[in-house]
């Protein structure tokens, strides 16, 4: 077993009185200790979340805009405020290019239906990567079969990197944007975003960019990243779940049409004709999820507070722990790349099924994720039925990753 350094003190941060933090962290589970590695599929809520949450509802409950009453101005200041904390948080232009939605899939499924509607005619195509969350796989070849468009994959390696020749080879003039993830949820691939925007930009393609698993471990600046669109979950950064982002460029958002139509995305309703309404309320139809994304205006505040810094090293710090523990694990063969990635870390056990891996330590009262982490093309490229996979955060700890190398043992011991 690998040294365990146990410090309190783990770049900058306080683990102790983070952990603390975290209601969650204290449950135990089949009467151990939780020892929680899920964090790729949702993360945890510090008290604050969940106090502002209670808040909104107890003291000032209320449908944001157009209310005259106390309420109303009150739930629609926090509601806007939370705009404002995601724009800084990214370094949007302007708060107006923040559109609420309820996660990454609907912010990518907006994208696909507004662009394909004004963009998109017979034989154009849209460009994807081999790597991609089914969320953005399967709105592109809906929008495909109906516009009768083609879909274009970005070949990948065997260590879950993308071949960028491949992707210059592709970027011809029949494609009409380009839509990759940042970060892979399955294999921790961080992919060249900067160097894919720029090649697509030089020939005046459009990039929309999922975020969701690189906006909790790297720093985004979408105007330097100069992505057109950029897509994230609030509860991947310990905030709620059912609220998403969508970033666009406002000269973007105002050449696409509404995505949903309704209440608060218009300006006038006649039967003879609607006027919509300003950036951001054209895409927001209905009564959003104002607890939501006040619960993540403060998710936010609580990650400056602690310094995105001190959280990005702390996780840099356990990753490297992580692979090099796992390493030592007898039979253990990891799915993806060794460098140049996060720490979302898919392995198998010699030849156990993911599922029966997961079980044992779920006894044990480790949660992983096993499965196909909703990439199925990565798993038949991989010829695999799936991955066991840990995914950290900034509030585990070596001593967790240590009871992971020991469960994973036992695992292979029971199923041997």
């Amino acid at each position: 077993m690998f040294q365990n350094d146990a410090e309190v003190i783990t770049a900058g941060l306080d683990i102790e009185k983070v952990r603390n933090d975290f209601p969650l962290l204290k449950r135990t589970v089949f009467n151990k200790p939780l020892v929680y590695f899920d964090n790729a599929a949702t993360s945890q809520k510090p008290f604050i979340v969940l106090d502002a949450l209670e808040d909104y509802y107890r003291r000032y409950n209320s449908n944001v805009h157009r209310g005259v009453h106390s309420l109303s101005q009150e739930a629609t200041e926090a509601y806007e405020e939370a705009r404002r904390k995601v724009a800084a948080f990214i370094n949007a232009k302007h708060s107006h290019e923040i559109i609420f939605t309820r996660g990454t899939t609907e912010s990518i499924n907006l994208v696909a239906s507004s662009f394909s509607k004004k963009f998109l005619k017979e034989g154009d195509s849209i460009l994807i990567s081999a790597m991609e969350h089914h969320s953005n796989i399967v709105p592109w070849q809906m929008v495909c079969e109906e516009k009768n468009t083609k879909l274009e994959v970005i070949a990948m390696n065997n260590q879950g990197e993308l071949l960028m020749d491949d992707f210059e080879k592709k970027l011809a003039d029949k494609v009409k944007l380009v839509s990759v993830t940042y970060v892979s949820n399955s294999l921790g691939t961080i992919n060249p975003v900067d160097k894919i925007i720029r090649l697509a930009h030089s020939k005046n393609i459009p990039v929309l960019i999922d975020a969701a698993q690189a906006v909790v471990h790297l720093p985004i600046d979408v105007q330097k990243l100069d992505a057109d669109f950029v897509a994230f979950s609030g509860h991947k950064i310990y905030g709620p779940t059912g609220l998403g982002i969508l970033y666009g460029k406002e000269e973007w958002l105002n050449k696409l049409p509404p995505y949903q139509g309704g209440g608060e995305m218009i300006k006038t309703v006649t039967f003879e004709k609607t006027t919509y309404n300003e950036l951001p309320y054209k895409f927001e139809a209905g009564t959003p999820d104002v607890a939501g994304a006040i619960g993540l205006g403060v998710a936010i505040d609580y990650l400056e507070g602690l310094g995105r810094e001190n959280i990005y090293k702390a996780e840099d710090e356990l990753l490297e722990y992580a692979m090099q523990a796992l390493s030592s694990v007898k039979g253990l063969r990891f799915i993806g790349p060794l460098k140049n990635r996060v720490g979302s870390i898919s392995f198998l056990l010699d030849d156990f099924h993911p599922f029966d891996v997961g079980e044992i330590l779920d006894k044990q009262g480790i949660a992983v994720r096993t499965g196909h982490h909703c990439t199925q093309p990565v798993m038949d490229f991989f010829n695999i039925p799936g991955t066991v996979r840990a995914s950290l955060s900034f509030y585990n700890t070596k001593a967790e990753i240590d009871q992971l190398v020991k469960g994973l043992e036992r695992a292979r011991m029971i199923l041997s």
